[in-house]
């Protein structure tokens, strides 16, 4: 039983270096980080919204839109290439199920992406 533990010897090392690690990070941060922001901090960010206002006002739907908008896209690119290079080292049959199921996820991001088109998201004030 003594063996067998020792081989899981390393990950609980891992695991206590990457928790020592992390809470001496974040003490440090506390620690060493300016107080005192200027401000140019405090001013409006790119959402155009006080950065410390009322945290109940309302966003504008196009907000919500745009990071659909994102989403989609990102999972189209963060899938795609992946897919397209494993997809020529499968086999025939297997092939071309993992092409039809791909083809199936495209359609419904191209759902999406419809759906954020006629909700006027892509036309910008």
């Amino acid at each position: 039983m003594n063996a067998f533990l020792l081989q899981y010897l390393p990950i609980v090392i891992f695991l206590g270096i990457a928790a020592v690690l992390g809470v001496a990070f974040v003490l440090a941060a506390a620690v060493l980080a300016p107080k005192a922001p200027d401000p140019e901090k405090l001013s409006t960010y790119e959402c155009g919204f006080n950065a410390f206002d009322d945290a109940r006002m309302k966003f504008d739907v196009r907000f919500y839109l745009v990071s659909i908008l994102f989403i989609i896209f990102d999972l189209e690119v963060a899938f795609l290439f992946p897919w397209a290079v494993a997809l020529m080292k499968l086999p025939q049959d297997v092939g071309q199920f993992a092409f039809w199921s791909r083809m199936s996820f495209l359609g419904i991001l191209t759902v999406g992406f419809i759906y954020e088109w006629k909700k006027g998201a892509l036309e910008w004030e």
